[in-house]
Formats: C-alpha cells, structure tokens, sequence
C-alpha cells in the first residue's frame, strides 16, 4: 500500500472511535490536510455505502504533532432514509484538536449545473508546466506520491492561484478514496491566496498564519490519479484573519467541489527590545 493510502485508512479501535496514522517525525506539526481526510474517512466508515459525502465543515481548535497517532470520535447526529449527519471530534492525548460535521446523502435526480473553461481546452496543459509542489515548505505529507504543479497570476485583489494536482499512485475505484485524497490535497497552503493578494507569501513567515475553519461542498465524483485544478481566490480579510474561495474542477471541466477556508493571517508581534 502507499504512504498516501495508509495515511488515509483510519482504523477502528472503539465503538464509533477511529484511529489515524502518524505522517511524519515527532515535533513536526501535523498537516492539516490529514485531519480534514482522516475525520471525513473516520465519518464514512459509520454510513452506509450508498450515502456519499455532501459537505464538511471543520474548525482547527490546535495544532497536532506529526509523529503521533490521532483518535477520532463519530457521534451520529442523524440517520435518515437517504441522509445522514455525523460530528467528528479529533483529538490526541486527550487534547482536543479538530471539530468536524459531515453530511451524507444518495444521488437524487436533479438539475445539474457548473462547467469551467478547463474542460473546453482554454489555459496552461498541466503536463507543460514545472513541478513546483507545494506553496510553503514542505509539510509532512508524501510528496513524492503527490504531483503539485502551481500557476500564479494577477496581484492585488486580482490575484488568482491554478493548482494542478494529481495522484501518481494506484488509488483503485472507490469513489471515497478519490474524494478523501482530494479533501487530503486541497488543504495543502489553501490559505496562502489570502496573503499573496497584499504580496506576502508562505514562504516568508512575515506572519502568524494557519487555518481556522474549513468548508468542501462535495458536488460530483472525481478520479484523485488523473488531473484536477484548484483555482482559488481570496474575496475578503480584515482582523487579522482572510478568507479564501476555491472550486475543484476535473479535467473535463466539471466542477467537482466548492471550497471555502478560514484563515489567521495576522501580523507577528514585534520582539522584546533587549535593552528595556
């Protein structure tokens, strides 16, 4: 199995309690992304196959350690004919880290809308353009099974960011799995949008940033091994805090997932002057 499956395939350890895996060396913060995929998989495992997920929202309470496993905790908020609700509680060594609520629902027929221009041959070929990997440096997720090619453009309030991403694993044809990568990968510096509009980035640690609330709307299947665009933006920031939008669009143009996050971008404190 892959590093990237097994970081993924939480194990049962109690009755609606789960288990994910540690991703990296202890002292190294945990990825936000795996809490986000591994509370969503933890949240599928108590609802029948036939309910996909619809939405997830996630409140970043702290931050984890890498190198240790973290428990999760479904509370089965409601079961009906062709939904469901679950609450996930993440936590490790009893200190509560993440909040999550996730919906499920069957396929009903409906009205069916949102294309992007992706699908109609307009803008960069993913397969021309650099690796680049990640916007920051690199968090402990395994990169070398992830391809992240990032294309920027814009500035200023116009500031617009193309992440083509892809899977280079074998990830089989559960639709979870792909979804589960996706919700692994789109977290990935999601915040960063928001900083590079006012020309910061990531990369220069000029701020105290990280996430704080993370939404997904999920809209259709997707296959996580073939490409996938993130296209994000930045509509708003102020307290300290900024908000990006993002959609996930499959190759063929379809847009398969609405993204929205929540995050701290506040300016550092000034050090002590070490002559008062």
């Amino acid at each position: 199995m892959s590093r990237l499956l097994d970081l993924l395939d939480v194990a049962p350890v109690d009755e609606d309690v789960w288990q994910g895996r540690a991703s990296g060396p202890e002292g190294k913060r945990a990825y936000g992304g795996q809490l986000v995929a591994q509370s969503l998989a933890a949240a599928a495992r108590t609802v029948e196959e036939a309910k996909a997920p619809t939405a997830m929202h996630l409140q970043f309470l702290r931050g984890g350690d890498a190198g240790a496993t973290v428990d999760y905790r479904v509370h089965r908020v409601f079961d009906g004919r062709t939904a469901a609700s679950r609450r996930v509680d993440a936590t490790q060594d009893g200190r509560l880290l993440t909040t999550a609520t996730v919906s499920f629902a069957a396929p009903l027929p409906g009205p069916e809308h949102g294309k992007s221009d992706v699908g109609l041959g307009i803008g960069e070929a993913p397969d021309t353009l650099p690796r680049t990997g990640p916007a920051g440096p690199a968090p402990s997720m395994p990169l070398d099974e992830l391809d992240l090619r990032i294309v920027d453009s814009g500035a200023g309030e116009g500031f617009v960011r193309r992440l083509w991403w892809r899977a280079d694993v074998d990830l089989g044809d559960d639709p979870l799995v792909h979804t589960l990568v996706a919700a692994y990968v789109t977290d990935v510096y999601l915040i960063d949008p928001a900083l590079q509009v006012h020309g910061y980035s990531m990369l220069s640690r000029r701020h105290r940033s990280g996430t704080t609330d993370s939404s997904m709307w999920f809209h259709r299947e997707l296959r996580a091994d073939e490409w996938n665009l993130l296209e994000c933006r930045s509509p708003a920031a102020g307290r300290g805090r900024g908000v990006v939008t993002a959609s996930l669009i499959r190759s063929d143009g379809e847009i398969a997932a609405t993204l929205t996050q929540e995050g701290l971008i506040a300016e550092r404190e000034p050090a002590p002057d070490s002559a008062s």
